[in-house]
């Protein structure tokens, strides 16, 4: 394993040389850690799938530097592409776009459609600059984790996920800490797929009309398999009486670990005695704070060993739409 600041640019030439050669750099976003690889190189991308773990059907998203880099990729640009990528790129905001013919095939995972995202991150937009110059068009980057588990925040998450066999560009912790939200620009009346910590609200306001449900004949798209997102222990997700309840119910576990650890914001939590605790964590009442935490909380009690997880169910509010999504994902698992 090799691990190179993302501040250096001594370590983003290198990291964009081994991108231009077909290899695999995992890299920083706003959102999670990417592993990434050249958009245009079908072999380099199926190197993704491989490490992974991940279905070759089960699409990328591909990462451009901006409007002008993800036009190769696009067959047609929608007008509700245009205001999407226009108010919120570089952002946390993936469109989906009819793809250009024999471009980014095995990115795409063999659809006539491709995910486009142009990251906020300073290190990514060095990266992909650099990268751009050496001739790649743009990077194909799913989470830089094992298939369906929990996206990693920090470069010693994809550390734990990956060892010795990748190069990492170190950017510090995610700021977002979910992926990016998932519209559907590729037909007549726009769908998100994803949400994200980008709100519904904001993206029907730059559009000016409401967003659809994904329907029968919705693309494949990243992140949206029923189950998804998921640390080793099982999730069950509670309401805030539901845990409080269980806490009275449960005796505390032993300080070497035991049967449940525990996730909550509302419930009051039982004082530990002298001989033993429960592995939990509190999260914060704000929905961007708690994203921003999240997978590196699930992280840290899956290191408990722990092999079950309670988590207090997030408010049904709008802002919180994104948690809600991957807790609810994560518990299907």
């Amino acid at each position: 394993m090799t691990v190179l600041q993302g501040a250096s640019a001594q370590a983003v030439t290198q990291a964009a040389q081994c991108l231009a050669d077909g290899g695999l750099v995992a890299l920083p976003t706003e959102t999670v850690y990417g592993l990434g690889a050249r958009a245009d190189d079908d072999a380099a991308v199926a190197a993704i799938f491989a490490a992974k773990g991940r279905p070759a059907d089960h699409p990328l998203i591909v990462h451009v530097l901006d409007a002008a880099h993800a036009a190769p990729f696009a067959a047609a640009w929608p007008e509700s592409a245009q205001r999407l990528t226009a108010a919120f790129w570089p952002g946390p905001l993936t469109v989906i776009v009819p793809r250009t013919p024999g471009l980014a095939q095995a990115a795409a995972g063999g659809q006539s459609t491709v995910g486009l995202r142009c990251p906020a991150h300073p290190v990514a937009q060095a990266l992909l600059a650099e990268a751009a110059r050496l001739g790649v068009r743009g990077v194909a980057a799913p989470s830089a984790n094992r298939f369906g588990r929990v996206s990693p925040t920090s470069a010693a998450h994809v550390a734990q996920e990956f060892g010795d066999a990748l190069l990492i560009l170190d950017g510090g912790d995610c700021e977002v800490g979910i992926e990016s939200a998932i519209v559907d620009c590729s037909s007549e009346q726009p769908t998100l797929l994803r949400p994200g910590q980008l709100s519904r609200h904001a993206i029907e306001a730059v559009l000016g009309q409401s967003l659809q449900a994904p329907g029968l004949h919705a693309p494949k798209a990243s992140g949206t398999l029923e189950a998804h997102y998921a640390p080793r222990a099982k999730v069950r997700l509670m309401s805030a009486a539901e845990l409080q309840t269980a806490f009275t119910l449960v005796q505390p576990l032993s300080a070497t670990g035991g049967p449940v650890a525990a996730v909550y914001s509302r419930t009051v939590f039982p004082a530990a005695d002298s001989s033993a605790q429960w592995p939990h964590r509190r999260m914060p009442d704000n929905a961007s704070d708690c994203a921003h935490e999240l997978f590196a909380v699930l992280r840290a009690l899956d290191d408990t060993q722990a092999p079950l997880l309670w988590i207090e169910r997030p408010p049904d509010s709008p802002e919180w739409e994104g948690v809600r999504d991957r807790l609810q994902r994560a518990a299907a698992a």
